[in-house]
C-alpha cells in the first residue's frame, strides 16, 4: 500500500504540515476582506432626520419631497468604533457616476490578487475616471475588470457568457456582503448601443443600483484602510481628494457639489455623480473641530438644483459640530 503509511514518520510530520499550510493559504486567498459595518446610532439618527425635513421645507418652493432625497451618515471620530445613521438609506437608486467608486475599488482587488497587470494605461484610466469623471475611461475599466467589451449584437448563448462575466464586479461585492446594488454596466453619455443594450433587455435589472447605505460603507472601508489593503486605500483617497475652495468656472466640478457647505480650513474627499435625473455626491469630510464623517448624499428629479446637496451637508455639519 502506498501513501502516508510507506513514509518515515518524519516525512509524514513535514508533508501534513505542507498540506495544512497550502490548505490555509487557499483559504486565505479565497476569503474576501470584509468591510466595516457601522453600528446605529440614535444621536446619528436625529441629526439625519432633521437635515432631511429642514432642506425638504427650505425647498418646499420646488416641490422637494421626501421620498426624492436618501442620505448616509457615518461618524468616523472613533474609527474603532464607527456609528451609523440613515435616511432611506436601503432604497435602490439609479447612482449615475458615484458607481466608479465600485470600480475603483474592484480594481484595486484584481491588481492586489494579480488578476490585472499594473499598467499606466490603466492607470491613467483609474485617475480619469475618478478625478475627471470621464465615462471612456470607465468603458475602459469595466472591460479590463470583467473581460468583456461593447460591440454589435451576439447570439443567446454567447450574450449568456458575456452577462455571466460582466456580473464579475457584482460577485465580487456580494460575497463581502453587500446587498441592494448592482454594478455591472457602463456609464453613457449617449447610449447603449449593441450587446450593451442587448444585454439591458435580457438581463434584470436594466441599469446600475446603489444605495446610500452600501456606498456609505464602501467609502468608510476605504478611508479607514480596510478595503484591499491600507496602502491601496492611500492610493485610492489621492484620487477622492477636492479642493472645495479653489475658484472653477466649472459649475458641475466635483468639488462643488458638497463643497460650498464647508467651513474654511475642512477637507473633503468625494465622488459626485449626475445625470439628467439624478445628483449625487459620496463624500468623506474632516472638518477643523475634529469632527471626520462619511456623508452620502443621493437627490432624483431635482438634477438641475445645485443647492440641495450643500443645503443637506450643511445642516448635518452644522449638527454634528454642535452635537459631537
Amino acid at each position: 500500500m502506498g501513501g502516508l503509511a510507506t513514509l518515515s514518520p518524519l516525512r509524514r510530520v513535514v508533508l501534513t504540515t505542507m498540506v495544512f499550510v497550502l490548505g490555509a493559504s487557499i483559504v486565505l486567498a479565497q476569503t474576501p476582506v470584509v468591510h466595516p459595518t457601522p453600528v446605529p446610532s440614535r444621536r446619528l439618527q436625529r441629526i439625519v432626520n432633521e437635515a432631511v425635513q429642514e432642506t425638504v421645507t427650505q425647498f418646499a418652493g420646488i416641490q422637494l419631497k421626501t421620498n426624492q432625497v436618501a442620505l448616509t451618515l457615518v461618524d468616523l471620530h472613533d474609527l474603532h468604533h464607527p456609528e451609523q445613521a440613515a435616511y432611506r438609506g436601503g432604497v435602490q437608486i439609479y447612482p449615475a457616476s458615484v458607481v466608479k467608486l465600485f470600480y475603483l475599488v474592484a480594481v484595486h482587488r484584481w491588481l492586489e490578487d494579480g488578476r490585472l497587470k499594473d499598467t499606466e494605461e490603466l492607470r491613467r484610466a483609474m485617475h480619469d475616471m475618478i478625478v475627471d469623471s470621464i465615462n471612456e475611461a470607465t468603458h475602459y475599466v469595466v472591460d479590463v475588470l470583467t473581460d468583456t467589451t461593447s460591440g454589435p449584437e451576439l447570439a443567446p448563448a454567447e450574450l449568456e457568457a458575456w452577462q455571466k462575466k460582466r456580473n464579475a464586479v457584482n460577485r465580487y461585492f456580494s460575497a463581502l456582503g453587500y446587498s441592494g446594488i448592482n454594478v455591472n454596466k457602463k456609464p453613457w453619455c449617449e447610449g447603449p448601443y449593441g450587446r450593451e443594450m442587448q444585454a439591458s433587455k435580457a438581463f434584470t435589472p436594466a441599469r446600475n443600483f446603489l444605495t446610500t447605505d452600501a456606498t456609505a460603507r464602501l467609502l468608510t472601508a476605504i478611508v479607514t484602510g480596510a478595503a484591499v489593503s491600507p496602502k491601496r486605500c492611500r492610493e485610492m483617497m489621492s484620487l477622492l481628494a477636492r479642493d472645495p475652495f479653489a475658484p472653477t468656472d466649472d459649475p458641475e466640478n466635483q468639488a462643488k457639489f458638497t463643497g460650498p457647505a464647508l467651513p474654511q480650513g475642512a477637507k473633503l474627499w468625494s465622488k459626485a455623480g449626475w445625470t439628467s435625473e439624478v445628483r449625487h455626491d459620496a463624500t468623506y469630510i474632516e472638518l477643523p473641530t475634529g469632527e471626520r464623517f462619511v456623508l452620502v448624499m443621493f437627490t432624483a428629479d431635482h438634477a438641475n438644483e445645485r443647492e440641495i446637496l450643500p443645503a443637506l451637508a450643511r445642516a448635518v455639519i452644522l449638527k454634528m459640530r454642535v452635537r459631537s
